[in-house]
């Protein structure tokens, strides 16, 4: 090659290189640097404003923010937020609430990222409260895109990462009492039975029962098959999934566990645990079950079919504690309406939805904070009859006796 020629060749390089490295960007590229340098932009203003005044921090500064599409986005998203005030209903999560919970969730060590299409490092406080939106009212995600001017893809790992966070506080807000503390829940079964000290009076240190949660699966997409314990019942168009819980006299939730909709071994784990740990049971206490749980010397339940006033007086009497389980449930999902019915599209989001919607229940007892008023509703259940051990339906007679007795007296 001669001496023109690598020049012309190099010079031809040169000028592809150039060409490269400034040839204008398409539209999408375009977009997304202009949302990259807008984010930075606020996430440094929102910084400076949290160090001034750390108090509260206005709605409208929102740090996963995209450019508004239009300006009557914003005038829909506040009017939607007059009008929900007008109707009433499940306050939005207040700034004493995202506090609190943010304040917990920095406190943990497994505090995930939470990152987006861009880079997405914004006030924690501000992706709580966009959360506890999305878990207090029945809203889409369209709407709360809308509403905080967040990108609906950046909702869906801002929800799933608080999700995550609020997890790992499982273990320390839904705790097992014993000792003491155990010894100050209980409560006697019957105010009959209260002076009675021996083991056939039992105390009630919670009470055992479960609720459903219907799973709705977004459009477009089908059943996770990654997950076979969830299938979908025949003639039903939606699953669910079985929430079974144990809380006590205060409405606090003891013990949960996330069951698919087509498992009908009720209590069994948990009636397991308890017998191989007698120490988590203090003497002379039970739990109070529904019907359809097994029947242990731990944990009592209704006689199915009533024969005689004997059994129809401890009937009545069991029923007085499960409603104590009916109201919390009832106030677990007037706290969190998202509860009424999740769009999801496989097993394991739901339990995480369900479970953080548990753990955070507890949290806003512990602040002092009680569920909104809700009616009250038995579920309506057609379940098996739940196992019956030989040493549980000797107890359960004793003690419907001695009921009957003290009661005729």
């Amino acid at each position: 090659m001669e001496a023109g020629d690598c020049v012309v060749s190099a010079a031809r390089a040169v000028l592809d290189l150039l060409e490269r490295e400034w040839q204008p960007l398409s539209e999408v590229e375009l977009d997304q640097r202009l949302d990259q340098a807008v984010e930075e932009l606020l996430e440094a203003e929102l910084l400076r404003t949290v160090q001034t005044s750390p108090a509260r921090v206005q709605l409208q500064q929102v740090g996963t923010l995209r450019r508004p599409r239009s300006s009557r986005a914003d005038t829909v998203g506040r009017r939607s937020g007059q009008e929900r005030t007008e109707r009433g209903g499940p306050p939005a999560a207040d700034d004493a609430a995202v506090q609190h919970v943010a304040a917990l969730i920095e406190g943990t060590k497994a505090q995930a990222r939470m990152s987006g299409r861009a880079r997405l490092t914004v006030m924690q406080a501000l992706n709580v409260r966009l959360s506890l939106t999305l878990l207090r009212e029945r809203v889409s995600y369209r709407s709360v895109s809308t509403r905080f001017h967040v990108e609906k893809g950046n909702i869906h790992r801002i929800f799933s990462s608080f999700c995550q966070s609020v997890i790992t506080l499982a273990d320390q807000k839904i705790r097992w009492p014993v000792g003491q503390e155990a010894a100050e829940l209980m409560q006697p079964l019957h105010h009959l039975l209260e002076k009675e000290g021996d083991q056939v009076a039992p105390r009630v240190l919670g009470v055992l029962g479960h609720t459903r949660i219907p799973l709705r699966w977004p459009a477009g997409k089908h059943l996770d098959l990654q997950e076979p314990s969830l299938k979908r019942p025949e003639g039903d168009p939606d699953s669910w999934i079985c929430l079974e819980l144990v809380c006590d006299h205060r409405g606090r939730i003891l013990h949960c566990q996330v069951r698919a909709g087509s498992e009908v071994d009720r209590g069994t784990g948990l009636s397991l645990k308890l017998c191989q740990n007698p120490e988590l049971m203090p003497p002379s206490s039970c739990l109070v079950a529904a019907a359809g749980f097994p029947l242990t010397t731990q944990i009592l339940t209704p006689y199915q079919a009533c024969q005689g006033p004997v059994q129809e007086l401890f009937n009545r009497t069991l029923e007085q504690h499960l409603h104590l389980l009916y109201r919390t449930v009832a106030g677990l999902k007037s706290r969190f309406r998202r509860l009424t019915c999740l769009d999801v599209a496989s097993f394991s989001r739901a339990k995480d939805i369900a479970v953080t919607a548990c753990v955070l229940h507890n949290v806003f007892l512990e602040a002092g904070e009680e569920a909104p008023g809700a009616e009250v509703e038995e579920e309506e259940d057609a379940c098996e009859p739940g196992e019956e051990s030989e040493e549980g339906a000797q107890r359960r007679s004793a003690i419907a006796e001695l009921l009957f007795r003290l009661n005729s007296s």
